[in-house]
């Protein structure tokens, strides 16, 4: 009996959100479809903006270990949220092997999922059958975040779902109205409209340098590890100049939900 190849997977980058955004319906409908219309992936490998740690850090493959609740203020049903999938061992060993030498790679076994990761995944993959290995921002440079996901792109050979976890404005010291369904501010309209317009260009050399060329900044940004996932899902795509199809758009609470799939 043969065992069939792994399907070539896409890079993703999510606008994740807060784990409230799981109450926004037209949200979780469109990620939900992304994740149908998805070949399965063998297993995920997720770079999210709350982690930021250097060297390069691969979290826990031990799905016993608890997940990292890293937000503040919510209902408890939020902090009830659980996802165990399996630990990816084998793609965390992968992950190690295809950075260079004698680049040093840590392992934080205390460490599984924050919820950059599993707000997404549980939206995506709500049975948590698929393993899942998390690794760190290990800088915030636009170019060097390009080439980490250069060394990982061959992993989407091996049915690797690469998803960076970010969100594509995150002004949140400016925002003045917390409803859902607030009016984006100007900031935030403006920088997703150049962000949409830049990624239609397929101007790679624009995005790497947002802070300076964006309208909105930095007000969309006025810290930057929401963003730098994107570069990440770049540099993992086959060009990063290729012009990605823009999966998710629209706002909640004010903040850009765009999001991207590259071949």
């Amino acid at each position: 009996m043969s065992i069939a190849s792994p399907v070539r997977t896409p890079a993703l980058f999510i606008s994740h959100g807060a784990p409230p955004l799981l109450d926004d319906e037209r949200w979780v409908g469109e990620l939900a479809a992304l994740a149908t219309a998805l070949p399965r992936p063998t297993a995920i490998l997720v770079v999210s903006a709350h982690w930021e740690s250097a060297p390069l850090t691969i979290g826990s493959t031990d799905p016993r270990t608890p997940l990292t609740y890293d937000f503040w203020g919510f209902e408890q049903r939020f902090y009830d949220i659980t996802y165990a999938p399996p630990g990816a061992t084998d793609l965390a060993q992968r992950v190690t092997a295809l950075m260079p030498d004698p680049m040093v790679v840590h392992h934080d076994a205390q460490r599984r999922l924050d919820h950059g990761a599993f707000v997404p995944l549980t939206v995506m993959y709500p049975d948590a059958d698929i393993p899942v290995v998390q690794i760190s921002l290990p800088t915030l440079d636009p170019t060097a975040l390009i080439g980490l996901g250069r060394r990982l792109r061959e992993l989407r050979d091996e049915g690797v779902l690469i998803l960076g976890s970010g969100f594509t404005t995150h002004g949140l010291p400016f925002l003045t109205d917390p409803r859902p369904d607030a009016v984006a501010p100007g900031w935030s309209q403006e920088f997703d409209a150049w962000t949409a317009e830049r990624f239609a260009a397929g101007d790679v050399d624009g995005l790497v340098d947002f802070r300076n060329r964006a309208p909105g900044m930095p007000y969309a940004h006025p810290t930057i590890e929401h963003f730098a996932p994107l570069f990440v899902t770049l540099g993992a795509s086959d060009d990063p100049g290729q012009i990605p199809d823009q999966v998710i758009d629209g706002f909640w609470m004010g903040l850009s939900k765009r999001s991207v799939s590259l071949g």
